[in-house]
């Protein structure tokens, strides 16, 4: 028991030790840790002092910069205010001269207007006296005009008593003498005038005309249907036609053109309208007969090729025309069109080359006219483009070409003179009469076309027959290739003005019912003739 108790005082000591140890190092740690943040708390004051200090000098300095920028800025301030001033009192001293000026002014133009206005009376009062006189002399001349109405009444009583007439009767009597002859002198003036007008209009439309005719010439062309390939021999007529015919049907169905193979030696003809077409024809038969292969799928190749070439030569031909008559703003559109009418004729006339005559000759008129020589020159060259299309629009070349060169942005005047130029509609302007002129001219000028004999004398005969319709109308002969008819009346049945009457008559018909170039001359001949018998 001893030993127990003996233990449990020496482990109560043990604790007892253990707490006392605990107890002065946690008084030592909390006397470290004071020490070490009053230590921390005299660094952060004197870090705080120091910071404030260098706050306050900077404020300092900033406060001195913004008395320094302020005294800177009243400165300135004060020197804007002397200058302000200083223009302040210029602009007073210049207005009050100005006033000074305008007072000077006002009291000179007051010294005149009143130096006027002394005048402007003086001037009243002299006024009036003239007025008392002129009352005076109006008074002395009414009073000798009632004096000279007397005398005159009296003299024309003495008049009307010696003639028999009054003075109204006598005064209408003159004024239908006057206008008498005054009508006959306004008729004889008239006349003079009409024959002189159409004598100076005959003459200068014919210089006009001869001299565009002269100064232009073109070559002649004749018009077909169909095109003649040489062949070497008549074998190759064989080659052509080929194994039971196909060569000939791959050809004509490729081509779109008739081959016609005769007893003609050493040559085949080809027929098509388009010549375009049979053109393009012509060349791929020469190449296949060069080549010697003719089959099929050669013909197709060939064809290909001479399309090509052909598109070139059309290409080349249009510009060449548009260089020779000085256009060089076509529409590109309108380029192979142009072009293709190198390949059409009408009337054995080339229509290319009738373009670019009919172009020269507008231009020589114009300038003879003094109008504007590149419009008509342009509406002469484009007025028969609608003849390239015909096949692919219905209705008047004339019309189916001014639709065209209006959908391209043509001027308008171009396109009238175009759709004008066969009268399908009213020509308005002096262009459209020219291209008419122009397209005439070179159409009839001698040498232009050539007719086929039928033709020929299907016109004549036709021309003779619509005039010999008429009543009255005893002989008819048509002269000079159609250009003129002469028709022989019955005089018992046609006078003198039913001749006339007859002769603008069969001119109408022949416009309505006739399709020509030129012009075409009606002359009615009536022959009166007495007959006696001497027994």
């Amino acid at each position: 028991m001893e030993l127990i108790g003996w233990i449990a005082a020496s482990l109560l000591l043990v604790v007892i030790v253990v707490l006392v140890w605990r107890q002065r190092s946690t008084a030592s740690a909390h006397e470290q840790e004071r020490t070490t943040h009053e230590q921390r708390t005299r660094v952060d004051s004197d870090a705080a002092r120091t910071q404030a200090e260098d706050a306050a000098r900077l404020i300092r300095e900033d406060a001195d910069k913004a008395q320094a920028r302020a005294r800177e800025r009243v400165a300135e301030a004060m020197a804007d205010m002397d200058r302000r001033r200083d223009e302040l009192e210029g602009s007073i001293a210049t207005q009050r001269a100005e006033l000074r000026k305008m007072r000077h002014t006002q009291e000179r133009t007051e010294a005149r207007l009143n130096e006027r206005e002394d005048r402007v009376a003086a001037d009243a009062e002299g006024l009036a006296a003239k007025a008392e006189r002129q009352e005076a002399t109006r008074v002395q001349l009414e009073q000798q005009r009632l004096e000279l109405a007397e005398a005159l009444e009296a003299v024309a009583a003495e008049r009307e008593r010696v003639a028999g007439l009054s003075i109204q009767d006598a005064r209408a009597e003159v004024m239908v003498e006057a206008e008498r002859q005054s009508r006959l002198t306004a008729t004889a003036l008239s006349r003079d005038i009409e024959e002189t007008a159409r004598r100076d209009a005959e003459k200068i439309a014919q210089k006009i005309v001869v001299t565009a005719i002269q100064r232009c010439a073109s070559e002649q062309t004749s018009e077909s249907v169909v095109s003649s390939v040489d062949l070497p021999s008549d074998d190759m007529k064989g080659r052509i036609i080929g194994r039971e015919g196909r060569n000939i049907r791959a050809f004509e169905q490729i081509t779109g053109v008739n081959v016609l193979i005769d007893d003609t030696p050493e040559s085949v003809l080809l027929s098509c309208f388009d010549p375009v077409r049979r053109e393009t024809a012509r060349l791929t038969l020469v190449d296949l007969v060069a080549d010697g292969r003719i089959h099929p799928a050669r013909i197709e190749e060939v064809y290909e090729r001479s399309q090509r070439s052909i598109a070139d030569r059309i290409q080349r031909a249009a510009e060449d025309a548009l260089a020779e008559v000085g256009i060089v703003d076509l529409h590109e559109d309108l380029v192979p069109i142009i072009g293709a009418l190198a390949y059409r004729t009408s009337y054995g006339q080339n229509v290319l080359r009738h373009l670019v005559e009919c172009a020269h000759l507008a231009g020589i008129m114009a300038a003879e006219l003094g109008l504007d020589i590149a419009v008509c020159k342009r509406a002469a060259f484009l007025h028969d483009i609608g003849k390239a299309l015909t096949h692919e629009a219905e209705g008047p070349h004339a019309i189916v070409g001014a639709e065209l060169l209006r959908r391209h942005g043509e001027h308008p005047d171009i396109v009238h003179a175009v759709e004008a130029h066969h009268n399908e509609v009213e020509p308005r302007t002096v262009e459209a009469i020219l291209t008419q002129a122009a397209d005439a001219i070179s159409g009839s000028r001698p040498g232009a076309r050539r007719e086929s004999l039928e033709a020929y004398v299907e016109r004549m005969e036709h021309l003779e027959s619509l005039a010999a319709s008429h009543h009255g109308v005893d002989r008819v002969y048509a002269m000079q290739a159609g250009r003129e008819i002469r028709v022989m009346v019955t005089p018992d049945l046609v006078d003198d003005g039913g001749a006339h009457s007859l002769a603008h008559d069969i001119a109408r018909d022949i416009e309505k019912n006739l399709s020509y170039p030129g012009q075409i001359k009606v002359t009615v001949v009536r022959e009166s003739r007495a007959t006696e018998t001497a027994h």
